[in-house]
């Protein structure tokens, strides 16, 4: 496979990646080398490019930089692009503590402009909370992390390993802490993929 950018430079030449059910994969690179593209790519979301892409015939969740919280109530904007009545109280509830968002649980029903009222880290709880919710099968995160401290981080990604059993996990990280939360790591590196070492994954 390979991948470029509107207008047509090169940004993957050599892009060949299998990532079977239950992997956690981290990838990682340089700015500009192609990561945010490659995992756009993988989820049927980028057109610029050659060779072929299988996606998975479950569901894929995608946890961005920013994630979009629409105005409306807290349990609204929590189970977007879901209607809040698929779930249950309790289910907002308990997501909501496992994401450290528990001070929040008594606003579910309040209307507000969330993504300002929101401090960004909590922004990106918010959107681990949403996929505790959804629990979808297939995971993918482009450094939803960057706004939390380590111990946040850590704690977010125990919830969604322990959380979602069988989840298939791509995302993508610079801290090297993420590391021992996945079990494989891909580096891209001029316009290829190579494989990293890794230690055992928790």
């Amino acid at each position: 496979m390979g991948l470029s950018i509107a207008g047509g430079r090169q940004l993957l030449s050599e892009a060949d990646l299998h990532i079977a059910a239950g992997e956690r994969v981290m990838l990682s690179g340089r700015s500009g080398s192609g990561k945010s593209s490659l995992l756009r790519a993988l989820g049927g979301l980028w057109p610029h490019g050659s060779g072929q892409i299988r996606l998975p015939a479950e569901p894929i969740l995608f946890l961005p930089q920013r994630p979009y919280l629409p105005i409306g109530t807290l349990r609204e904007a929590m189970s977007y692009p879901q209607s809040a009545d698929h779930y249950s109280p309790e289910r907002f509830a308990d997501a909501l503590k496992k994401c450290r968002l528990e001070h929040l649980i008594p606003r579910l029903d309040e209307s507000n402009h969330w993504q300002r009222f929101l401090s960004p880290g909590e922004q990106q709880r918010m959107a681990f909370a949403r996929a505790l919710l959804v629990a979808p099968r297939w995971l993918y995160m482009d450094e939803a992390t960057s706004a939390m401290d380590e111990e946040d981080e850590a704690a977010m990604h125990r919830a969604i390993i322990d959380g979602l059993p069988g989840l298939t996990l791509l995302s993508i990280g610079h801290r090297s802490s993420l590391k021992r939360f996945h079990n494989r790591h891909v580096r891209v590196e001029d316009g290829k993929l190579i494989e990293q070492a890794t230690s055992g994954a928790v």
